[in-house]
């Protein structure tokens, strides 16, 4: 399959990118324009949103059951096209291909997930004080959604989204990712192809600020989720309060891991260098603060930079490659200014820190120590290629530096004790926790952080809660 240009869908309607204002997508393993995504005008925005509100209606009335059956056929087609699907993805975002097919699968995997759930949105009897009432609680779709995607996991980030609304009964307003447009396209073409109405599903690219600013105060929508930066989350939360609407927001995270002395070093070494560099460390959970009890930190610090260099770069077509460019150039420099703050306060590169030579946005898998905590590199984000290793004495001194901080997405830690276990599952501020290994982002699990890192879930039976209304009915017979 060549890389498309890649259009909107409004109303069951495919808008080609060649009729509208393009915006270049650019492969970033070469730097080359590949192709281009349609940019939606105002007038393409109100008609998504006539299209939601018309769609809404008929959408919520198709039984549970059914609306299941059409996202399950959509998972088929997914891992039907789970070829091409991938190729695409690793051209737009650079991720290596194996990477791209798992994300596909797993992406298949949620809508087999929720179009199961959508049928166990339960409401309750409530026994009454009083003879002759009954008291029912109901369960009813919030409304058409507008969602909002980043362009890390093209799709199984907007999957989540789309699929938690589609099979409770709400309609979709997706705001993809301009730099990873076509995976995310081929999304919304499986569940149009499935049976979604496509007035049910519409999808829409562009300047990010004015199609949120639109969507979020228009009256058609009435819940919104979104992920993506802190910053950009907390404007657009803002926004959705001004307007009463419904948010969930899975936002930035800082994961710090804790590494005991008692620990599996081994296993803590692979499974942490495995998650840091895949998909080039553009991902909210990766781990980014490395903690490590000082009698195996020199052991640790050794054994997770060999790893880290052993690393092979590449571009993500290449079977031999383990770690693809950033998503732009953008990305690259902003990581490589982080590590140069932390080198001009006192860190310590181990590993990394260079930039490959020929084109192309990489940035070799870098380690670095002793960098001291009023570094920028341990207080934003680096979502990068990047990763911080510091000692720690006791684990009082862990969790206080892990918690440091107002993100609370992920965290892991590795030990043998199951008192030490215990207190980490007790104290440590986040919503979701993996000991000795990294089990995280299943279809029936909570995905979703506390503080700065968000609220709501984007998985599990938590997730459905966004896209309900409770309806309590008390009648007297």
């Amino acid at each position: 399959m060549a890389y498309p240009n890649t259009g909107l869908q409004i109303g069951g309607t495919w808008i080609p990118a060649e009729s509208r204002e393009g915006i270049p997508v650019v492969n970033p393993a070469t730097g080359v324009v590949i192709g281009e995504v349609a940019k939606a005008t105002l007038d393409d925005i109100d008609r998504a949103l006539e299209a939601a509100a018309r769609g809404f209606p008929a959408w919520r009335a198709v039984p549970a059951l059914e609306r299941g059956r059409r996202l399950r056929r959509a998972a088929e087609l997914l891992r039907d096209r789970v070829g091409p699907i991938a190729r695409l993805m690793t051209l737009e975002q650079g991720k290596p291909l194996r990477e791209a097919r798992i994300e596909t699968l797993a992406a298949a995997d949620i809508l087999d997930w929720f179009a199961e759930e959508g049928r166990r949105a339960y409401g309750r009897v409530i026994p009454a004080r009083t003879d002759g009432v009954v008291q029912v609680v109901t369960r009813h779709p919030v409304g058409p959604v507008a969602a909002f995607t980043p362009w890390n996991f093209p799709i199984n980030q907007a999957v989540r989204k789309v699929a938690a609304a589609l099979c409770v009964g709400c309609t979709v307003i997706l705001k993809g990712p301009e730099e990873t447009p076509a995976s995310c396209a081929e999304l919304v073409r499986a569940l149009l192809d499935a049976g979604v109405p496509g007035d049910a599903l519409g999808l829409l690219y562009g300047d990010p600020p004015p199609i949120s600013a639109h969507l979020i105060a228009a009256p058609e929508i009435a819940k919104i989720s979104f992920t993506g930066s802190t910053s950009v989350g907390k404007l657009l939360a803002t926004l959705a309060g001004t307007h009463m609407k419904r948010a969930t927001m899975e936002l930035g995270g800082h994961a710090p891991a804790i590494v005991c002395a008692d620990a599996d070093l081994e296993r803590a070494v692979e499974i942490l260098a495995a998650n840091k560099f895949r998909n080039a460390g553009q991902v909210c959970v990766a781990p980014t603060r490395i903690l490590v009890e000082r009698p195996v930190y020199t052991a640790f610090v050794e054994r997770f930079a060999a790893r880290a260099a052993a690393i092979t770069l590449g571009d993500g077509l290449d079977e031999a490659t383990q770690m693809g460019p950033l998503i732009h150039e953008r990305r690259r420099l902003a990581v490589e200014e982080l590590i140069a703050d932390a080198e001009a306060a006192g860190g310590r590169i181990v590993t990394g820190g260079t930039r490959p030579p020929g084109r192309g946005s990489f940035l070799a898998p870098t380690v670095l120590t002793e960098v001291p905590t009023h570094a920028r590199i341990l207080n934003e984000e680096p979502f990068g290629p990047v990763a911080t290793v510091a000692p720690f004495s006791d684990l009082d001194e862990a969790l206080s530096e892990a918690n440091r901080l107002p993100y609370g997405l992920a965290a892991y830690a590795y030990t043998r004790s199951a008192r030490s276990a215990a207190r980490l599952g007790a104290d440590l501020a986040c919503g979701m926790l993996g000991i000795n290994h990294h089990g995280l982002g299943l279809p029936e699990t909570p995905f979703g952080g506390v503080g700065d890192s968000g609220h709501g879930s984007e998985g599990g039976p938590e997730a459905l809660e966004g896209y309900l209304t409770t309806r309590f009915v008390t009648t007297a017979t």
